[in-house]
């Protein structure tokens, strides 16, 4: 499948049932088993309909119209790493996709949005053991480590503007 043919765009309330399927899905994939799609359906009904426009989610469609991936973005308002003012706290995409350009499509557009916002960091908390670790560090992400040394997850974007830059120069 050629990435030319995928569609990023901004999710809305209409988006809800297969954004609820795709979060269990691609969740699923990289985790192992977790909420199932009533949850996860509640979850983002809940999201929209409180939408003020702080956050944002951006999926990828498919030639068939078919949900692949999603970023949700959110300001990230704690004292602890709090020279970060966004945070990435939702990305995935279907294992299927991955290798072909889409999860930076993804990672670029957040920033983007982010910018959008005046918002210029940004982090996202994941699993120290997730094979995606990779990619974000490809992405320029830095390592956030915790007090103690340890490392948990947590990637940081500290200059949103020099990812968008980098994320240019690659299209």
């Amino acid at each position: 499948m050629d990435s030319r043919t995928i569609v990023l765009r901004e999710a809305t309330a209409a988006d809800v049932r297969r954004l609820a399927e795709l979060h269990v899905r691609t969740f699923n994939e990289t985790h192992g088993p977790g909420p199932i799609i009533a949850l996860r359906q509640q979850q983002w009904e809940s999201a929209f309909s409180a939408f003020d426009g702080s956050w944002f989610c951006v999926v990828l469609e498919n030639e068939a119209g078919d949900l692949i991936g999603f970023a949700r973005g959110q300001p990230y308002n704690h004292a602890e790493l709090g020279e970060f003012k966004g945070e990435l706290n939702k990305i995935y995409l279907l294992r299927a996709y991955h290798r072909r350009g889409l999860g930076r499509l993804l990672l670029c557009a957040s920033a983007r949005r982010f910018l959008e916002r005046g918002i210029r960091s940004m982090l996202l908390f994941g699993d120290a053991r997730n094979p995606s670790n990779g990619f974000y560090e490809a992405m320029r992400g830095e390592k956030l480590f915790a007090l103690n040394g340890e490392f948990h997850g947590a990637y940081g974007w500290r200059d949103l503007d020099l990812l968008v830059r980098g994320c240019d120069r690659a299209s």
